[in-house]
């Protein structure tokens, strides 16, 4: 009995991976809450993914029983000319961070609703074809495909549209543009979720509490974002309604009249049935969470 509860006294080494980006950040800000986790975070300082025997063997010898993989390159537009760079850390470094975990770690990786061309009118489930149109979304899909074949008991977690209080994201850029102009044009005919951080790392958490209490890691690719739906033209309108700016107004515009070097899906609404069923996560309205980052931003 006394071994037994020595047992599940000791904290689990849990690796965090791009530990310094939006969704490392809220990862560290809550990890505290879980004291049967000991967790190590990294970015490219302390471990740079890309170097395969560097990541053998800091999962060795930090004796590390899960990983979050937060680390991706997300310059949408720029993975268009940065091509080989966007797969060495979305395809490379995911592979070498499998190789690395097999038989040792679990892996949660996050991916995106890039990789879905955007074509459906229903919300997209795990199971749907994925087609990406850009770069970035075909990295990250290779990333997954890599993952799933290298070690197939790991978790895939595709997101949408994260924003957060740390980094760059939309909602920031829009604050900042909502105070500084009187006018903003913002496509309207792209519909998605947007997806707070902060929630997201509290589901990631969520999934490695529920498999030490259970025993059970259900591998497999699982949704995430908020929920609800909505256009970045009513986002944006919603972002400034509740930072209280009225000084500008936005105007909507079509995709095509808002050039960019990527495609993006003109339609990535997730189904979270899934995660929600499998894992007990409740998933916050986009509104509710948009406005407590809101708040958090506006006392920063």
């Amino acid at each position: 009995m006394f071994l037994e509860k020595m047992k599940y006294s000791v904290q689990k080494n849990t690796l965090i991976t791009g530990a310094n980006g939006q969704l490392g950040s809220e990862i560290q800000k809550i990890c505290k809450l879980y004291p049967d986790f000991h967790f190590i975070p990294t970015d490219v300082e302390e471990l740079d993914l890309t170097d395969k025997t560097a990541v053998a063997n800091f999962i060795t010898t930090h004796a590390i029983d899960y990983i979050i993989n937060c680390a991706a390159y997300t310059a949408v537009d720029k993975a268009e000319d940065e091509e080989e760079f966007c797969y060495k850390i979305n395809r490379d470094a995911v592979n070498n961070l499998a190789e690395a975990a097999a038989g040792k770690a679990k892996i949660i990786h996050v991916s995106t609703d890039y990789v879905f061309d955007g074509r459906s009118t229903v919300t997209y489930r795990e199971t749907d074809p994925t087609n990406p149109q850009s770069v970035y979304g075909k990295s990250k899909l290779a990333g997954e495909e890599v993952l799933q074949s290298v070690c197939p008991e790991s978790i895939i977690v595709r997101t949408a549209w994260l924003y957060s209080i740390y980094g760059n994201n939309f909602v920031k850029t829009m604050l900042r543009l909502g105070k500084e102009r009187q006018e903003l044009k913002v496509v309207s005919d792209q519909q998605g979720t947007p997806t707070y951080a902060a929630d997201l790392a509290q589901a990631l958490l969520s999934m490695i509490v529920y498999a030490e209490k259970t025993g059970d890691f259900p591998a497999g690719i699982y949704h995430y974002s908020n929920e609800g739906a909505t256009n970045w033209f009513d986002f944006t309108k919603k972002i400034l309604q509740l930072a209280g700016i009225t000084t500008c107004t936005v105007h909507p515009i079509t995709t095509d009249q808002y050039p960019a070097k990527a495609a993006r899906p003109s339609y990535s609404i997730l189904d979270k049935t899934k995660i929600r069923e499998t894992f007990g996560i409740t998933v916050p309205e986009w509104e509710e969470s948009l406005q407590r980052c809101i708040h958090l931003l506006n006392n920063q």
